[in-house]
Formats: structure tokens, sequence, C-alpha cells
């Protein structure tokens, strides 16, 4: 297993073990929320029709780009602080990986801390809509 993909899963490690702290979902779910208010500002020139992620019942922008080591680096925004919570979630999993473990990343944590499971239908879509989005970075930069 490649450092990269090592990094991912230790990454998702982290995520389970902190949602386990938490006794029930309304403590999750303002954990999102707090996880949403630290997201970094997305630049407002990110802020387009292109970075829409289409299949979100709220507005959500995502936008990749290379850094100069090669490893792919997202930035988010959402108009609903839950969801802006669960884009940092992904982002954080996901963030200064190569391309290659991006496009193939199992995201297991999702199931892990039950997210597949309490989101509403709406908010199951839009997340599985995000991390398609973020594969997709990942097979076009390796295209590149």
């Amino acid at each position: 297993m490649s450092d990269s993909n090592t990094l991912l899963q230790k990454r998702q490690e982290e995520i389970v073990e902190e949602f386990a702290f938490f006794e029930d979902w309304m403590e999750k779910y303002e954990y999102l929320i707090e996880l949403g208010k630290e997201l970094s500002p997305m630049d407002e020139s990110d802020r387009t029709d292109d970075n829409i992620i289409r299949g979100c019942q709220s507005r959500v922008w995502l936008a990749a780009k290379r850094s100069e080591e090669g490893l792919l680096e997202f930035r988010a925004d959402s108009d609903a602080i839950i969801t802006r919570g669960l884009v940092a979630l992904v982002i954080r999993a996901l963030d200064k990986l190569p391309a290659e473990v991006v496009s193939g990343a199992d995201l297991w944590f999702v199931q892990r801390i039950g997210l597949d499971t309490h989101l509403s239908p709406t908010r199951a879509n839009g997340l599985l809509a995000m991390v398609q989005q973020m594969k997709h970075y990942g097979i076009a930069f390796q295209a590149r």
C-alpha cells in the first residue's frame, strides 16, 4: 500500500474515532456544523456555475487544482451549514492526495460513522455527488 493510501486510511480512521465520541446524532450534526464553520473560505472566483455540484439540493461549489507537489487540493463552499460540514469532511479525507488515490478512493468512513443511514435522502444524494465529483477531478488530473 502506498504512503498516500495509508494516509487516506489513517484520515478515515481518525474521522471514525471522532464520531464515535458522540453519543447521539444531534451531537454528530452539531459536530458537522462545526466542521463546516472551520472550512477554509473559497475564493469568489471559484464560485462559478462550472463548480456547482449537480445533484445537491443546496448550492455546493467544489474546485480542485494540482499543487506544486502534484497533489490535488480541494476548495469548497455551500449555502447550507450541514452540507458545508459534509464537504469539509470529504475534503479532509481526500485533500492533498495524488489524483490516482482520489479517483480510486473507497470512503468507507461514510458507512462506519452512519452518514449513509442518518442523512436525509437528498443530503445523502448530495454527499454522493460530492464524492463522485472529487473522483472525477482525480480522473481528469490523472489524464493530464
